[in-house]
């Protein structure tokens, strides 16, 4: 079997990396990633990985590995912000809080699909002015939900997490494990 990696987000390359998987392809699919009226993030974000999973062309050969990563401030989706005012707004409203992050995990084999959301719980420390804007000047806010990333500078903002860390990177790869050996792709050399 083929692995089709279904985003285009460095950093679910490198997390598949660290179970030893080397995509065969990189397809991104394009699709409205725009949430309907009313909708809640945890259905958001599945709906989203799934129709990843279905937009991406595959063979017959080709596993498809796509998902979804969404901040959520209580009922509130906070997306990839549009700009630096915009990410600022996110990291006013998660400082001193608890937030949830949500990624959804779809894999797709022929006409089979394979899916898992995992939900890990954040705690952001207070922040400072000083803190924020030097955040917002590193760019590292740039394409992530929510306007951060975990695994970079503001890292060191979030004292502590209930659930998986690679999930608050943007892909959960024990789960992710599971739901490829299902679909066919050897993780450890073992058979499927």
């Amino acid at each position: 079997m083929r692995l089709i990696l279904g985003s285009a987000s460095p950093r679910r390359k490198e997390l598949l990396a660290q179970i030893g998987l080397v995509p065969d392809d990189i397809r991104a699919p394009d699709i409205d990633e725009d949430p309907a009226k009313g909708e809640l993030p945890r259905p958001y974000c599945a709906r989203m990985a799934r129709e990843k999973a279905l937009a991406v062309p595959c063979g017959a050969d080709e596993v498809v590995l796509c998902a979804d990563t969404t901040v959520a401030l209580g009922r509130r989706i906070l997306g990839k912000p549009a700009d630096a005012g915009e990410a600022a707004a996110f990291l006013w409203a998660l400082s001193g809080r608890r937030h949830r992050v949500i990624t959804a995990v779809a894999v797709r084999q022929g006409d089979r699909l394979w899916e898992r959301v995992v939900e890990t719980v954040v705690k952001v420390k207070p922040l400072s002015d000083v803190e924020v804007n030097g955040y917002l000047a590193s760019g590292e806010w740039q394409g992530k939900a929510g306007g951060y990333g975990i695994q970079g500078h503001f890292g060191a903002l979030i004292p502590w997490i209930q659930g998986s860390f690679t999930g608050v990177v943007g892909l959960p790869v024990a789960e992710t494990a599971v739901l490829l050996q299902a679909a066919g792709i050897s993780i450890f050399g073992e058979n499927a």
